[in-house]
């Protein structure tokens, strides 16, 4: 008698032959827990790690196809009817709080999307506005090399040429300095 209850006892579902028992160890931190379950995942490589599925979102019961516990026409109510009409309206104000939820969400949902669109128009401005102001800078560099060159040809004033040329690079420095690189959201 004794013996087989100490056999069953033994042999346990979920626990294998061989299996040495681990010292229980209570986590007193959430970095702990992790920890621990880090430890645990990485005793056995091989085994997969189980993902779980994101739970499914409550949904209000369906209304009935066809009502069968209608009042009767006769006066006085049975004493079970107060706890079905208050049922019925516990059901019903779930309903609707669900209901709201839903409007609350779409709405939050419609406006972040806005939110994005915003941002991301903004940037496209921005980057338009300072790739117009490359290509002016470009086209200034381009048009002072030109100058220099010509001035060079007709052996005429090569100082105030460059002079102005570095005046150009300085204020070209400084306009680029003064807009900093902003972070959109929802950007690419």
């Amino acid at each position: 008698g004794k013996m087989a209850t100490a056999k069953q006892k033994d042999s346990r579902p979920g626990k294998g032959p061989g299996k040495e028992s681990q010292p229980l160890v209570i986590a007193k931190t959430a970095a702990e827990e992790q920890r621990l379950k880090l430890e645990r995942l990485m005793r056995n490589p091989d085994k997969p790690a189980v993902i779980p599925e994101r739970p499914k979102e409550w949904n209000p019961r369906a209304p009935p196809e066809f009502v069968r516990d209608v009042m009767g026409s006769s006066a006085g109510a049975g004493s079970g009817e107060f706890h079905v009409y208050r049922h019925l309206r516990r059901r019903e104000y779930q309903r609707q709080e669900f209901l709201d939820r839903m409007t609350d969400k779409q709405k939050m949902d419609i406006d972040y999307m806005k939110k994005v669109e915003e941002n991301q128009l903004a940037a496209q401005m921005r980057t338009e506005k300072r790739r117009k102001k490359r290509q002016k800078l470009k086209e200034k560099k381009k048009m002072a090399k030109k100058s220099k060159l010509e001035d060079e040809n007709n052996k005429g004033s090569e100082n105030t040429s460059s002079s102005s040329e570095e005046e150009e690079k300085k204020e070209g420095t400084k306009e680029d300095d003064a807009e900093a690189p902003s972070f959109v959201m929802g950007g690419r």
